[in-house]
């Protein structure tokens, strides 16, 4: 059993969990690992969400099951619970092989894909502008800059002071020699910006509008902070799993309840089977939805990092 104490003290790199979260959906594009769509459950009043997600990420020969509950009343941060595991099942011996806090999981394997859609969509991106100072803001930067090397800028817009310095200092323990700029006018920045990516928090005040949006961008959505216009009017649109946007992306539908087509998906693009985008000037939107094979990849690298350091518990359930 790993809390989330311990695998605070597993140190992976970017580099690393990259590769990791590449392997997986390669294997998942070739058709050796296994993918369902996610459950959700959600009380009319929105106060909460839940979510259940079973897997096999058949390059790691892993079976694994996810569970995650928000409690997010009004949208507070303050007010905030949040709780997810995974459990995990090696699938060659049959054997358990740990059950695990898997918020660590989900902070590196969703910058991780961020960062995936990025290199392929903008290669020659120069600009990146982040929107949101939350825990994938606080982990975007480092994985853009070691997939996109040739990023110059990185523009941050957000509106808690602790939240810039947490990015800023998280951005110097993996790049000591790169610093952000920090925005104060959001419409301004996208302007500038290759890479819009929207990682605000549900309750985040503004949201880069499509007319903000260069021609060539890239507008990439995790959480909150672009506007639903970008999806419907963009030249070029990518998921990483369009099923499961179709569940998680229901805020983005138009007035008729429907959200457009996808031209492609991340494990194609990935293989070559389909382009990231078909012009040089096309305004493409990508949504980055949690795929299960991607935290039990990246899980199983976790355990067995924290097996060879002699970490967690054994614990006895059957």
């Amino acid at each position: 059993m790993l809390g989330k104490p311990l695998l605070d003290e597993i140190d992976v790199s970017p580099a690393e969990v990259l590769a990791a979260i590449e392997h997986a959906y390669v294997a998942l594009g070739i058709g050796e690992s296994d993918n369902p769509r996610k459950l959700k459950s959600e009380p009319p009043e929105k106060h909460s969400v839940a979510y259940s997600m079973l897997g096999r990420d058949g390059g790691r020969r892993t079976v694994g099951f996810k569970t995650s509950y928000k409690y997010d009343p009004d949208h507070h941060r303050d007010l905030q619970k949040y709780y997810t595991t995974l459990l995990l099942f090696d699938d060659a011996t049959g054997l358990p092989v740990a059950l695990m806090d898997a918020s660590l999981v989900g902070a590196l394997r969703t910058p991780a894909v961020s960062a995936l859609i990025a290199r392929e969509a903008a290669p020659d991106a120069r600009t990146a502008l982040i929107v949101g100072t939350g825990t994938q803001g606080r982990m975007a930067a480092p994985f853009l800059l070691t997939a996109l090397p040739g990023i110059e800028r990185v523009i941050l817009h957000g509106h808690h002071d602790e939240g810039i310095h947490a990015v800023r200092q998280n951005l110097k323990r993996h790049h000591p020699h790169r610093d952000i700029e920090v925005s104060s006018d959001l419409d301004a920045s996208a302007r500038q910006a290759d890479i819009v990516l929207g990682v605000a928090g549900a309750g985040a005040p503004e949201a880069v509008r499509y007319e903000s949006l260069k021609p060539g961008a890239l507008a990439l959505l995790v959480g909150y902070g672009i506007d639903a216009e970008a999806l419907h009017r963009a030249d070029y649109r990518i998921a990483t799993s369009e099923a499961q946007m179709r569940v998680t992306g229901t805020d983005l539908a138009d007035a008729h309840g429907q959200l457009p087509p996808i031209d492609a998906e991340l494990p194609d693009i990935l293989l070559g089977r389909k382009p990231a985008r078909r012009s040089p000037e096309q305004i493409v939107f990508a949504y980055n939805s949690g795929m299960v094979v991607t935290d039990i990849a990246l899980g199983r690298t976790l355990a067995e990092a924290a097996r060879a350091k002699g970490l967690g518990q054994e614990v006895e359930l059957w």
